[in-house]
Parts: structure tokens; C-alpha cells; sequence
């Protein structure tokens, strides 16, 4: 779609002084996908020249904002990973085009907070925290369950970026259970799950999303039992947390959450022979 409110593109690398109207151009799949009426000028980071995916000294992953759905989908890296079936899980829950893995971004998918989003999925199940760039230069940091406030909502600031997010090699080596459900064949996703089981010290985590408007994240010590899980969920997913929209009611979406949820806690627990409990 033409955005002809805009009226200025200019390089990111020329760190112009931030204004009203302005927008960073990552991938634009969402941005050209509907009317922008408050945009007057484009801030394109397609030539800032980040290395879209980098295993650092530690082990640890970072994915660069700008990394496509294509690149993080082909990174060879992720298969010796425990946890590396479920990039590629969370790509495919896009359900979208070869065209748009290829101009999507991991951090245009989180800075638009939406549900659904898959990337948002990966990096909170995964422990991923973000890296965030005020104008002045200043970074700060958080987690990516933090990041998201919301449907649609998260807390960069003005002009603020997301820069990136790491994966700790703690985390990569988890052994990791999807679950995913649409309404539709080819629909967004209404419910996505996943559940991560630590081999060093058996913690169990648990992170919600699609199903409720921001990232919710369970964590134990241990794999806890069916009652102990679900009275978890209570606690933290009230009523308000689940999203309602065209794509499922709330109502719909909860009762997917704790299907999903015991169907993990059951997949991951075979091997620590806890999985009836």
C-alpha cells in the first residue's frame, strides 16, 4: 500500500535528529500493509549493515532487528541446539509467503506486540532479552516478556530502537514442546505454547502467547503436576488476559491454553518418567 502521508526517507546510519512523524523502516511488511496516516518520514536501517545472527564467545545467540524470517529460518547454526526444531516451528506459525520471509524482520515482528506474533513466541520461550537505543545512545535492556506490554503495545520510548535480542546458551539447550492452534487452516494464530525443560537442572518453563494479549511466563523449579500447572495458569492468566478477536474468543483460547499446557507438561515429562503425575 502507498503511504502518501510520507513525504522523506532517510538513512538510519545519518542519525538525524528525531521527529515528529518519524517511523523505523525495518522489513515494512506491516507498515506498508495498511494506512499510516501520522508517518511523514521513513528511517530505513536496510543499511546499517548488522550481522543478522551471531553465536557470541559465551554460546549465546544475538538476532540483529533486522534478521528476516528467511535468514533465522536457514541459520545452520540452530541444529546444535536442543532447542533448534523450534525456529524453524516458530517461523512456520507465520503462515506466510516466501515474499514476506524475506522482507520480515524478528524485530518488526516484536515491536508490533501483535499476539500472534511467532518471534515474540521464540524469544520469550527462549529467555531472549532485548536491547533498546535511546536517541541520546543510551541502552538499556530487558526481557522480551517484558518487552510486550500488551496487544500492540510495548515500551519503547520516543524514537527509541530495538537494536536486538540475545538467547542465552543455557536456554538454546533446552529440550522445547510446540503447541499451536487457528480457527482456520491458514488463520493467525489463537493459542501458541511452548514449554522448555532444562537437562542441567530440571526446571520446567512455560510461556503463553497468541491466546493472551502479552507473553505470559511459568516457571518451576521442577515439572510440576496437572493441578499445580493449571492452578498456575489461574494465577496468571485471569479472565481480561485472553484476547478477543476475529480469530477466537477468549473463551476458546483459554480453554487451548490449558489443553496445550498439560499436552506439554505430559510431552516433556516421558523422559523424567513424571509425565502421568
Amino acid at each position: 500500500m502507498d503511504q502518501n502521508t510520507v513525504v522523506e526517507v532517510c538513512d538510519a546510519r545519518s542519525r538525524e535528529t528525531w521527529r515528529p512523524g518519524d517511523a523505523w523502516l525495518g522489513g515494512g511488511t506491516y507498515l506498508f500493509s495498511e494506512p499510516q496516516p501520522h508517518i511523514r518520514r521513513l528511517v530505513d536501517l536496510s543499511r546499517t549493515g548488522w550481522q543478522p545472527l551471531r553465536v557470541t564467545a559465551e554460546g549465546d545467540l544475538e538476532i540483529a532487528a533486522t534478521c528476516t524470517i528467511a535468514e533465522l529460518s536457514r541459520f545452520p547454526g540452530k541444529c546444535r541446539w536442543a532447542a533448534g526444531p523450534l525456529f524453524e516451528q516458530c517461523c512456520r506459525a507465520f503462515l506466510a509467503s516466501w515474499k514476506i520471509w524475506n522482507m520480515a524482520t524478528v524485530g518488526g515482528n516484536l515491536c508490533n506486540a501483535l499476539p500472534a506474533g511467532p518471534m515474540i513466541s521464540l524469544t520469550a520461550a527462549l529467555d531472549g532479552v532485548c536491547t533498546l537505543r535511546a536517541q541520546t545512545g543510551a541502552v538499556r535492556t530487558l526481557p522480551v516478556a517484558d518487552f510486550v506490554t500488551g496487544a500492540g503495545r510495548n515500551v519503547l520510548e520516543t524514537g527509541e530502537l530495538l537494536r536486538s535480542v540475545r538467547l542465552p546458551a543455557a536456554a538454546l539447550a533446552r529440550r522445547t514442546a510446540f503447541r499451536q492452534a487457528s480457527l482456520y487452516g491458514l488463520g493467525r494464530s489463537g493459542a501458541l505454547l511452548i514449554g522448555t525443560l532444562d537437562p542441567a537442572d530440571g526446571s520446567f518453563a512455560l510461556t503463553v502467547t497468541a491466546a493472551t494479549v502479552r507473553p505470559i511466563r511459568l516457571w518451576f523449579p521442577l515439572l510440576p503436576d496437572a493441578r499445580r500447572l493449571s492452578a498456575a495458569l489461574d494465577e496468571a492468566a485471569g479472565e481480561a488476559s485472553y484476547f478477543d478477536d476475529i480469530h477466537g474468543l477468549p473463551v476458546w483460547r483459554r480453554h487451548m491454553t490449558y489443553t496445550f499446557a498439560e499436552e506439554i507438561r505430559r510431552e516433556l515429562g516421558r523422559d523424567t518418567g513424571e509425565a502421568g503425575r
